[in-house]
């Protein structure tokens, strides 16, 4: 796919530009707007859940969120006037007025209970809040009252109890504020909502997507960037006399989220990927951008203005440097670092990545505001303090955040949802989740078609079409192990693959050492019932991160098998490939290095061997697209037999150790292999061992 002029080549540096990008990005719809611009069809052709009309209104809405500043700037600042002419902004005026008139051909149509519809309202709203000059059709009554009955119907149907309830609230202080509604008429419906909402708050500033409960345990970017954070910042910006006392409440846990939220980020700007939307791309980082433009001051060690302009603008800059993101018309595509519809949602139409525009809030502020005047500032982990710990858990979305020098990922145990959401077990239920590396989805049912990386797959078939990946993790516990003088979080969850079988696996993940950098442990406790007559057989997969399967000279490593990376006197030190043998595996590549051992033979003999176990581990060459980041991706399993033999009663322990070093991180391949050597291994325990053997 091509780069697109002013965006993959924007240094990201100036409000100028954050402009020229803002301007690349609109740019290409213009060839794709309706008669009377109401609507904006993407050429792609693809569908989504909900109407095609809804979906063309998705495409006139979304680039609100800097349309809604670039008409601003056109009045303010004669030097980007000429370059908004270029991108037809009047057009959404011109657009709005005829998508909201029942008699226009282009009427976006009436609303219905849980319609996407309500959901395009909330930039709507928000161009209506930022430039009601623009916006409010003062001057036309007709269309006037036409825009007014239109947002109307969000108060008159039924929406999910989720994120969704927020587009709610701004659309009536947008009513409001700009429409002149009576507060009368709305107010109970903004209040209703807003109480509603609060019950999502889990604590330390983080808010499930919904009540946290048995169905929905999530807490993803929706939480942060994607919505509900992002809409409290709004509200402060838009309406902090509102609500006195939730405003007050809302900057708290801001303040609470940024303070850990920033650990999401790599230094190289890169974000961890989790959770669904990830097409949404650098909507990532919309949590600092609505936190500059909101003017809520956050705490250390995002306290300096420059710290956050450093992590927007460092997202941006990674974002830049991904080509395939756009199609070959310059509109983005559906997909992560490249167009990728098993990663989509059924929600997702050609037009919705253009809520990736979430994070470009900050260009409508002035030239003279602080974010632009100031220096960028070193990613909190570069800076020394309290926050600079390598590993920290933050319990609220069950994770364990792991921003060490060789690799920024997360640990996860906790998350579940019984919506029937695309790839949910993919994208909620895996042990962990990189900036380098990010996951895979399915694309079928077999083993390279599931690409189990960082999770676990059972079958009781051999494998051949009934595999169960890890997900609906119960009994989520936190606690804590010690390495010497080092103290590190520990995760434990609980899973049960099957209804129909007696299966319980007990899992708790161990975070990097500094004894062993690059390191990671995964402890299972396997118990297993089966009848005593039977000879059954349980298969178990345990993927490690999915690496790239191109090399850093774009060559294919496929069948690029190599030598024997653990021995100390390997002549190809920088020879990129993948090696195997029964115990371990590791790929090189120019993702990085990713590799799995099996440690069971070294910690738990006793209760590994009561059964007839069979471990090997190799390289599995997952089907292609598959993996979010790397279109082709090689991922290091290890593989369990385990055989009944007619005992009625099976306790298996494995241990698994996870080996990863992103590519970026300055390592060169000879640094990589020698701390692959540097394993976790008993001898080093001593007293470790023993808390070890209790989580048996």
């Amino acid at each position: 796919m091509p780069s697109l002029p002013d965006f993959s080549n924007n240094p990201f540096r100036t409000r100028s530009d954050l402009i020229r990008a803002a301007q690349s990005l609109l740019q290409p719809l213009s060839q794709y707007k309706s008669n009377g611009n109401a609507r904006i069809r993407i050429a792609t052709s693809t569908g989504a859940g909900f109407s095609e009309n809804a979906a063309q209104l998705e495409g006139f809405a979304r680039p609100l969120w800097v349309v809604a500043d670039l008409l601003r700037l056109e009045e303010q600042d004669s030097g980007s006037k000429q370059h908004s002419k270029d991108v037809g902004l009047e057009s959404w005026i011109s657009g709005l007025k005829a998508g909201t008139d029942p008699k226009s051909p282009e009427y976006w149509g009436a609303v219905a209970s849980f319609d996407q519809r309500m959901v395009e309202m909330e930039s709507i709203a928000y161009a209506l809040l930022l430039h009601p000059k623009r916006f409010d059709c003062a001057n036309d009554e007709h269309t006037r009252n036409n825009l007014i009955s239109w947002l109307q119907q969000i108060n008159q149907n039924k929406m999910p109890k989720t994120n969704w309830l927020w587009f709610r609230v701004l659309v009536n202080l947008a009513l409001v504020k700009t429409l002149n509604v009576a507060l009368v008429e709305v107010k109970a419906y903004i209040d209703d909502s807003l109480t509603t909402l609060d019950t999502f708050y889990i604590s330390e500033g983080w808010s499930s997507d919904g009540l946290w409960c048995d169905e929905r345990k999530q807490a993803d970017y929706y939480s942060g960037s994607f919505a509900i954070q992002f809409a409290q910042l709004l509200f402060l910006r838009f309406a902090p006399e509102y609500d006195i006392e939730r405003t007050e409440r809302y900057k708290e846990q801001a303040r609470c989220f940024g303070q850990s939220y920033w650990r999401y980020f790599a230094p190289n700007g890169a974000a961890i990927p989790f959770g669904r939307s990830l097409t949404y791309r650098f909507a990532f980082a919309a949590f600092w951008a609505a936190a500059a433009a909101a003017n809520v001051a956050l705490p250390a060690p995002v306290n300096e203005i420059g710290t956050i302009k450093g992590l927007l603008m460092r997202h941006l800059r990674w974002w830049a440097e991904r080509p395939h993101i756009f199609n070959v018309d310059g509109t983005p595509n559906i997909g992560y670092t490249y167009s990728n519809m098993y990663l989509a949602e059924d929600y997702n139409s050609p037009q919705s990545v253009y809520w990736c525009l979430k994070s470009f809030l900050v260009l409508g502020l002035e030239e003279s505001h602080p974010f632009w005047m100031c220096q960028e500032r070193d990613h909190p982990q570069k800076i020394e303090g309290a926050w600079h710990r390598e590993v920290e858990i933050i319990w609220p979305p069950r994770h364990i955040m792991c921003n060490t020098s060789e690799h920024n990922f997360l640990l996860s145990s906790g998350q579940y949802t019984t919506k029937h959401f695309k790839a949910r077990e993919a994208k909620y239920g895996k042990f962990a989740y990189s900036s380098c590396f990010g996951f895979s989805v399915p694309c079928g049912s077999f083993l390279e078609q599931l690409a189990p990386d960082s999770t676990l797959a059972v079958s009781f078939d051999d494998g051949e079409d009934d595999w169960k990946v890890r997900w609906d993790p119960y009994s989520v516990t936190q606690g804590e192990l010690a390495f010497g003088q080092e103290t590190v979080a520990t995760l434990t969850s609980s899973w049960k693959p099957l209804k129909t079988q007696h299966l319980n696996i007990k899992t708790t993940l161990i975070p990097p050492v500094k004894i062993w950098p690059g390191w990671h442990l995964r402890i299972h406790h396997i118990e297993w019932r089966t009848s005593p007559s039977s000879d059954a057989e349980l298969r178990i997969v345990e993927g490690g991160f999915a690496a790239s399967a191109q090399s850093k000279q774009n060559q294919s490593l496929f069948e690029q098998q190599c030598g024997d990376f653990q021995s100390t006197n390997y002549a190809n030190a920088e020879l990129e490939g993948w090696w195997s043998d029964d115990e371990k595996s590791l790929v090189i590549s120019e993702s990085g290095a990713s590799g799995v051992i099996d440690l069971s033979s070294q910690y738990c003999k006793g209760s590994l061997y009561n059964h007839r176990v069979m471990s090997a581990s190799r390289v599995l060459r997952a089907d292609p697209n598959t993996n979010i980041m790397y279109p082709r991706s090689l991922i290091p399993i290890v593989e369990h037999k385990i055989q009944s033999q007619g005992h009625d009663n099976v306790s298996v322990a494995i241990i698994t150790g996870v080996f990863a070093v992103d590519g970026n991180s300055g390592r060169s391949i000879a640094e990589m292999q020698e701390l692959w050597r540097n394993k976790p291994c008993r001898e080093f325990l001593g007293s470790t061992y023993i808390q070890l053997c209790a989580l048996l």
